[in-house]
């Protein structure tokens, strides 16, 4: 499960897909095979979140890593580079980007 702290050390991988309505659901399977069978077994990897929109135009990932070191070497990963060509069949584009959490707001 996903846990966003500010005072976490870890690197956080948002990724966005540009997908269309007849796509959206294939690359939904694909990426939650890659985690199921893959990435989710890597060193390093603590936990993703896979999110769709109402329009399912667009598929949003949400990852966190011990190290941003860690994620870097599943994508350079002969597998990964693999899948990445895969996913792209599936979809217009889609960035990996990392980013560190600024802030986080709760509700209550």
């Amino acid at each position: 499960m996903p846990t966003i702290q500010k005072s976490a050390e870890l690197q956080t991988v948002i990724t966005t897909f540009e997908v269309t309505p007849g796509t959206c659901q294939d690359l939904l399977d694909e990426l939650q095979e890659a985690y199921a069978a893959f990435i989710s077994k890597q060193p390093g990897f603590v936990s993703a979140a896979l999110h769709v929109n109402d329009a399912q135009t667009r598929i949003a990932n949400y990852s966190q890593w011990q190290r941003r070191e860690d994620f870097l070497a599943v994508l350079r990963s002969s597998e990964m580079r693999k899948r990445n060509r895969q996913i792209n069949q599936l979809c217009r584009s889609f960035e990996p980007v990392m980013y560190d959490v600024a802030d986080v707001f709760d509700g209550g």
